[in-house]
């Protein structure tokens, strides 16, 4: 991992381990791809022949798992990937290498932590309070293969983006609203845990989390005190949800969809969408010509 500092903040990515892999799939010189994934591929365990050395696909996803360290861009399609190790088919290969096509178009992208004045959080009065906010999606039934949904996050601390998800989840949803009512806490349990971290190592964060959800029926389950009959099925998610809202840990915030940033941590998306979410991430090419 590259570590840069400058007087913005710290930058660290993975340049040359990305340009190591365009060389090892003979991709150095190719066009690059605007998007980790095309939208219109559904990837499933029948269509197209076997590969004929499936290992080659396996080290490849695997440099890719430990590139998303630095580049969560990438998060969703290699975690899809990742889901045909097994037995992978040629589809499935093509779909690895437009990855990699995607890393050509900005090798050295990476992420920043800026200073911002140490614990000074624009808009709040209290310095010495920290900013916790995090952002909730799910794609409901988004695999074509087992029709289970994948739930994405990403979580920012004091406006700098520090944790991020990308993961199928391990029951089917019978609804939209019951696919993210379980992203939400499984966030739920991220931002708690970076709570007790502030707290451990000295820093103060009396302000409840902030969490933006883009689904108006599953913030009314985390809000309402009566279960009815088809929301029994995720009591348990439903406790710890609104037990965080109740007590005051966790503020729940309507977003429209628009403006949801862990879109891409659950589905594939076209370039235009790509670009603005690391926008928003805060993802930098510190190797862009200025």
């Amino acid at each position: 991992i590259e570590v840069s500092y400058s007087e913005v903040g710290v930058a660290l990515c993975q340049r040359k381990y990305t340009l190591d892999i365009l060389s090892d799939a003979s991709l150095s010189g190719c066009k690059p791809s605007d998007s980790p994934m095309d939208p219109l591929v559904k990837l499933d365990n029948e269509k197209c022949e076997l590969l004929h050395d499936p290992e080659k696909y396996r080290r490849l996803v695997g440099k890719l798992n430990y590139l998303t360290i630095t580049r969560p861009d990438i998060s969703f399609a290699v975690s899809v990937v990742s889901q045909f190790m097994s037995a992978p088919r040629t589809t499935h290969w093509q779909a690895v290498l437009h990855i990699v096509r995607y890393l050509k178009g900005a090798p050295g992208r990476g992420l920043i932590f800026r200073d911002r004045g140490h614990l000074h959080i624009a808009g709040y009065s209290d310095p010495d309070c920290l900013e916790v906010t995090g952002y909730s999606d799910a794609n409901w039934a988004g695999c074509p293969v087992d029709h289970r949904s994948t739930s994405g996050y990403c979580i920012f601390l004091g406006g700098n983006f520090v944790s991020w998800k990308s993961k199928k989840q391990s029951v089917v949803s019978r609804s939209s609203a019951e696919a993210e009512y379980r992203a939400m806490a499984n966030v739920t349990g991220e931002l708690q845990w970076i709570h007790m971290l502030l707290t451990e190592i000295g820093f103060s964060a009396t302000r409840p989390s902030t969490l933006h959800c883009d689904n108006k029926s599953a913030m009314h389950i985390a809000s309402n005190s009566v279960f009815h009959e088809r929301t029994k099925h995720i009591e348990v998610d439903c406790h710890y949800v609104r037990e965080k809202v109740n007590c005051g840990e966790l503020k729940l915030v309507h977003t429209r969809s628009e403006e949801q940033l862990a879109d891409i941590f659950t589905k594939p998306l076209r370039s235009g969408r790509v670009s603005y979410i690391c926008h928003q991430l805060g993802l930098y090419d510190m190797y862009a010509p200025t």
